[in-house]
């Protein structure tokens, strides 16, 4: 990996009051850096020249591209930034660049620190990257909101009730009755614990439109998934008990980036308005910090589409790396032709 070394700051390091800069201090960073397996690249704000101890080996260091000045009049610390921004390189320094933190907001996650004692240079480590707050939830709500323009109704609650089988069983109740009897809780929680649970549960849209007249997605934390599932079936079978249902309504537990941990939100659908295909599948182009992340939820985002749109199938979610997205949290969602209703 390269490492761009802000020659200027490592040169002053360690310097006597009203001393020079150092040459020897830059030597042995770059013996340092080369030691550990990274390619050093020196850059010098114009400056230097005219301090640094030893005139004429650093003249010769930048006759022989060994050092790059930065241009007259340019800022070498944006300078620096930006190229490391650019070549994806990380920064030897122990300026912050605390000025530049709007314009670039990965700088702790590029700069490397280091120490000098007694002539030793000590190469630090740099900080782990932060993640965007909310990128997930914002590329989900991006992507339905793209989805409601080209026709198609999403679901937007995000009221986080607290999860539990009961609680689930009483909200879809409550929901398709429209009812609010003030005995449904013993009532419920009474019959939820005698149902054994259900083997299996329906897992394609055509049998539930024979079976059930109504299709109950419920919205859960990644993190509560598994145990979501196991309490379908008690779920199904205590609504369609409770409202004198012909059929149990089908249960689906769906992954959604907008619930929060321990709670849950429904989407009850009608079995003949379901949509058995995402009729668009995504495209998430992305800028490299946040790509694996992304990445590696790329599913959670189509379950949260699929779950909030009333689809039984997921949409294909891409997503691809852009260098023309420079800066972390930086996105585009473009939508293309998936299946059919």
């Amino acid at each position: 990996m390269r490492v761009i070394v802000d020659a200027s700051n490592v040169a002053h390091f360690g310097k006597e009051k009203d001393g020079k800069p150092i040459l020897e201090n830059i030597s042995k960073a770059v013996k340092a850096l080369k030691e550990l397996g990274y390619e050093p690249v020196l850059i010098a704000d114009a400056s230097l020249r005219h301090e640094i101890d030893e005139k004429e080996e650093f003249k010769k260091l930048l006759e022989n591209d060994r050092i790059m000045q930065v241009p007259s009049g340019t800022t070498a610390d944006h300078y620096i930034l930006k190229m490391a921004e650019e070549e994806d390189a990380k920064i030897l320094s122990n300026d912050v660049f605390r000025d530049y933190f709007d314009e670039f907001q990965d700088v702790a996650s590029r700069r490397i620190p280091y120490t000098i004692t007694d002539g030793n240079v000590s190469i630090g480590k740099s900080s782990k990257p932060k993640k965007i707050k909310n990128i997930l939830q914002k590329i989900c709500s991006q992507t339905l909101t793209d989805f409601e323009k080209k026709g198609l109704d999403a679901y937007k609650q995000k009221k986080n009730k607290k999860l539990s089988g009961i609680a689930v069983a009483k909200e879809a109740i409550d929901r398709i009755s429209k009812s609010k009897e003030d005995s449904i809780d013993s009532k419920i929680e009474d019959m939820f614990n005698k149902i054994p649970l259900f083997g299996k549960v329906m897992n394609m849209v055509e049998d539930a439109e024979k079976t059930s007249d109504f299709i109950i997605f419920v919205l859960v934390s990644p993190r509560d998934y598994r145990d979501a599932v196991k309490n379908a079936g008690n779920i199904a079978v205590t609504v369609g008990d409770r409202l004198k249902l012909d059929h149990a309504p089908l249960v689906a537990v769906r992954n959604d980036l907008f619930t929060k941990p321990g709670t849950f939100e429904l989407n009850i659908i009608y079995s003949d308005e379901i949509l058995e295909e995402s009729p668009y599948n995504v495209n998430i182009t992305i800028n490299d910090h946040d790509y694996a992340f992304v990445k590696k939820n790329s599913r959670n985002i189509a379950s949260t589409v699929a779950a909030r749109l009333g689809t039984w199938k997921f949409p294909i979610v891409s997503v691809k790396p852009s260098m023309l997205m420079e800066k972390p949290g930086h996105f585009d969602i473009t939508l293309e032709k998936g299946g059919e209703k």
